[in-house]
C-alpha cells in the first residue's frame, strides 16, 4: 500500500504501529505536536489537532488514516484534566473529519481510537459489540462523545472503524511497565477486591488487528481485546510468577486511592471490571498470536 497517516503517532501505540507497518507502506506520515522533520524514512508533520495549518494536505491519496489523538487518562480527574481529556478527543476527530471531506482523494479507510471502557462495570456478562451494555460515568461519556464525533459526519469516500481498545501490554510502554515494577517490589498482590476483570491485548495483536481490519475492510465498531479477560487477582499472580517474585502484598481500595494520589492517577483505571471480548474480530477470522496471558508475559518479560 502507498501511504499511511498516523495522527498523534509518537507515543507508545504509535510506535507499535510504525514498527509493524514500516515495511508495508511506501510512505508513513505522522502528525505530531513536535517539529516537522523526516527521521529514518518517516515524515513527521506538525499539527495542533485543532486547526488547519498545512498538515491536512498530507491526507490526499492516503490509503489509511489512524487517529490516536487524546490526552492520556493516566492522570488525576481534576476539572481541567477532565475537560482536556474530552476536548482533545472530540476536537482532533472533528478537524480530521473536516480534512477528510476537503480531500479530492481522501483516505480510503480511517481507524479512530476508542476505548473498551465504554462498557459498564461487569463481573458476569462478557461485553461484545452487538449486545454489550454501555454504562454511565465520566470515562464512558467521554467514549460515547468521541464515537459520536467520529461517526456523525458522513464521509462517503472513506470507510470508518472505531477501535474499542483495551489495555495494550508492551515491552517499551503502556500499563505493563508500572505493573511489572509493582510486582518486582513486592506490591504485586490483588488490587481492590481482585475479582474485577482485566481486558488486555498484546502489542503485536493490537497492530495485527489494525492491519487485519484494513485488509478485510471491516467498518463500524470493533473491540480490540484478547479473547480471555482475566480477573485482577489471577493477572497479578501470573505477573508475579513471570517476574520471579515470591509474594505480592494486596492493595485494598484505600491504599490504591492513596497511591493513585501520589502518582497522580485515578484508582478507577485499576478497579473497574472490564469484561470485554472480541466477537467481531473472531467472527471475521482473526487469529490471535498471544491469546492468553501466560504466553503474553513469557514474550514481553523475558
Amino acid at each position: 500500500m502507498k501511504k499511511l497517516i498516523i495522527a498523534a503517532g509518537t507515543g507508545f501505540l504509535g510506535q507499535v504501529l510504525v514498527n509493524h507497518f514500516k515495511n508495508k507502506f511506501e510512505e508513513i506520515v505522522i502528525l505530531t505536536r513536535g517539529k516537522s522533520q523526516t527521521l529514518d524514512g518517516i515524515k513527521y508533520v506538525n499539527w495542533n489537532a485543532r486547526t488547519f495549518s498545512g498538515w491536512e494536505s498530507e491526507l490526499e491519496n492516503a490509503a489509511v488514516l489512524i487517529n490516536l489523538a487524546g490526552k492520556s487518562v493516566d492522570c488525576r480527574y481534576t476539572k481541567e484534566n477532565k475537560k482536556e481529556i474530552l476536548l482533545s478527543r472530540i476536537e482532533s476527530t472533528k478537524i480530521l473529519n473536516k480534512a477528510v471531506l476537503n480531500c479530492k482523494n481522501p483516505p480510503k479507510h480511517w481507524l479512530n481510537s476508542s476505548t473498551a471502557t465504554i462498557y459498564r462495570f461487569s463481573l458476569d456478562k462478557q461485553m461484545n459489540e452487538v449486545d454489550g451494555e454501555i454504562g454511565n460515568d465520566f470515562s464512558i461519556n467521554v467514549a460515547l462523545s468521541w464515537e459520536k464525533a467520529f461517526f456523525k459526519t458522513e464521509t462517503p469516500k472513506t470507510m470508518k472503524t472505531a477501535l474499542r481498545t483495551s489495555i495494550v501490554l508492551g515491552k517499551n510502554g503502556g500499563a505493563l511497565i508500572p505493573l511489572k515494577n509493582l510486582a518486582k517490589t513486592g506490591f504485586g498482590g490483588k488490587q481492590g477486591k481482585g475479582n474485577q476483570f482485566v481486558s488486555w491485548i498484546h502489542e503485536d495483536d493490537f497492530a495485527n488487528a489494525a492491519a487485519f481490519i484494513v485488509e478485510k475492510e471491516i467498518s463500524g465498531i470493533i473491540n480490540i481485546v484478547s479473547p480471555e479477560p482475566i480477573r485482577n487477582a489471577l493477572f497479578m499472580q501470573k505477573l508475579r510468577k513471570a517476574v520471579g517474585f515470591p509474594f505480592g502484598i494486596p492493595l485494598n481500595k484505600f491504599f490504591l486511592e492513596i497511591g493513585a494520589f501520589f502518582i497522580q492517577t485515578e484508582p478507577e483505571l485499576i478497579l473497574k471490571s472490564r469484561n470485554v471480548i472480541p466477537k467481531r474480530l473472531l467472527e471475521n477470522g482473526f487469529r490471535f498470536k498471544f491469546g492468553n496471558i501466560d504466553d503474553t508475559f513469557r514474550d514481553l518479560l523475558h
